[in-house]
């Protein structure tokens, strides 16, 4: 096992009615600004939910946070901050809009151009915030993560720091029932790839973070299918959020290799051509373990062995057919594993490729050696 440091500051509030408990979670003379994304917080009632918890605090609203929230509409939030004198932040939504309300976290009190956070600038401080999870998928909820996109730049960057955990996450499995079954399918998804990311790399004896990872799998590949057949079962509401925030909340990453050039090819797919990035991610990682499978092989092993219970057969066969079952599973959550499905051709390959090589994309991987002749070759594979 690799030599790590861990933390994790967020408190988590789980179950039925735990969004009453915001009350006692933010300063009582707060000036609060609440983000979230479009009609769905309003329709549902959790906006007046989370609203009547807030009780007689100075509240301001701020919509309209996209899907892959934008430098644009986020810099809108951080003037609002400015004008309102807001000192706290509350996201309601999924993973974008708790990304996004991380990155005006940082943004509304950085010194300089706001975008150089993106382009590695370090953070030193930022506002403190909470969030209210409705989308269970990313993990944002219980990390120091975001992604942003500045639509002027087609770039979509991440970014770190310690400073933009939440305070605090409300996840009740009940604001996940109305969900539409699009959107559940790709959190499933993109659970499923932030787990490999951190698994499927090269073995370094960690028998914890393994046997979790590859209990977290099975989860997701028990209860994916199902939840969209029993979409207001509340066990498997439940456990699907859970694993959602456990597979990125740091504890199954650390002290092993991690990869993440799925995720950073798939970004400039959503920055490019606008593709859900659960479903950017189900096209990317089966043709990825494909190109990489010899220096990937003892995990795929490992993989297939215990997670699809794959036992017979040479490596080879085994590896594929582990892949295969892999790329089955995102098919049967309704979720394209090609190109093609998205309208997508050999020319839009090389639009891809440039656009890595732009934004130094170029040594991905837990071993730096996917450049963009096997980014390529990865996006070829994937048509």
């Amino acid at each position: 096992m690799l030599n790590f440091n861990y933390y994790n500051p967020t408190r988590i509030r789980f179950g039925k009615d735990t969004i009453a408990e915001i009350d006692s979670l933010v300063p009582s003379d707060a000036k609060v600004m609440i983000l979230f994304g479009g009609s769905s917080a309003r329709k549902t009632g959790t906006l007046d939910e989370v609203k009547q918890s807030l009780g007689n605090r100075f509240i301001v609203e701020f919509d309209g946070i996209e899907p892959n929230p934008t430098y644009e509409t986020l810099m809108k939030a951080v003037a609002q901050v400015h004008e309102q004198n807001i000192d706290f932040l509350l996201a309601v939504g999924g993973g974008s809009v708790i990304d996004g309300t991380k990155f005006v976290a940082a943004a509304a009190v950085f010194e300089g151009e706001p975008w150089d956070i993106l382009m590695g600038a370090k953070v030193t401080q930022a506002m403190p915030f909470g969030s209210v999870l409705t989308l269970p998928a990313t993990g944002s909820e219980m990390n120091n993560a975001s992604v942003v996109t500045r639509k002027s730049l087609q770039a979509k960057l991440p970014f770190r720091n310690d400073l933009v955990y939440p305070q605090f996450s409300i996840l009740d499995p009940t604001k996940t029932f109305t969900l539409p079954e699009r959107q559940v399918a790709n959190g499933v998804v993109d659970a499923f790839v932030h787990i490999t990311e951190q698994y499927l790399t090269y073995p370094v004896n960690a028998a914890v973070q393994d046997r979790f990872a590859e209990g977290l799998l099975q989860i997701l590949i028990e209860l994916g299918p199902k939840v969209l057949v029993q979409p207001e079962d509340y066990d498997i509401r439940a456990n699907l959020m859970w694993v959602a925030t456990v597979a990125l909340n740091g504890t199954i990453g650390v002290g092993v290799p991690h990869d993440w050039a799925t995720h950073m090819i798939g970004h400039e797919l959503t920055a490019l051509y606008d593709i859900d990035h659960a479903r950017t991610l189900a096209i990317v990682l089966p043709a990825l373990l494909q190109c990489t499978k010899e220096a990937k092989r003892e995990k795929l092993l490992q993989y297939a062995d215990r997670v699809w219970h794959i036992n017979t057969g040479t490596d080879d066969e085994r590896i594929d057919a582990a892949i295969a079952k892999t790329k089955a599973f995102f098919e049967a959550m309704g979720i394209a594993t090609h190109l093609s499905a998205y309208n997508l051709d050999a020319s839009h390959v090389e639009t891809v490729v440039k656009q890595l090589e732009q934004h130094g994309m170029v040594a991905l991987g837990e071993h730096g050696n996917i450049d963009p002749a096997m980014s390529r070759k990865i996006l070829t594979l994937a048509l």
